[in-house]
């Protein structure tokens, strides 16, 4: 009895072709976490060596002026 519904269903090629989407999926997910990583990474490496030298460079100044005050009140010979 044929009724025109000669379907062959390919389910190994169906489940591969599922699995394949799968893995492109994940992997698409693994490079865009690895590029915001990368370029978070470049922002805050400078933004890190600006602060370092922006407190390098406070302590600096605070202490020349401790030293003004110091011998501002230092007794003179």
């Amino acid at each position: 009895m044929s009724n025109g519904s000669n379907v062959n269903v390919d389910f190994s090629g169906t489940i591969g072709n599922i699995a394949d989407s799968v893995g492109k999926l994940f992997q698409f997910q693994i490079d865009t976490l690895n590029s915001g990583i990368k370029t978070v990474s470049q922002y805050v490496e400078p933004l890190a060596k600006t602060t370092t030298d922006l407190a390098t460079n406070l302590a600096g100044t605070l202490n020349n002026v401790l030293q003004s005050v110091s011998s501002a009140f230092a007794p003179k010979k």
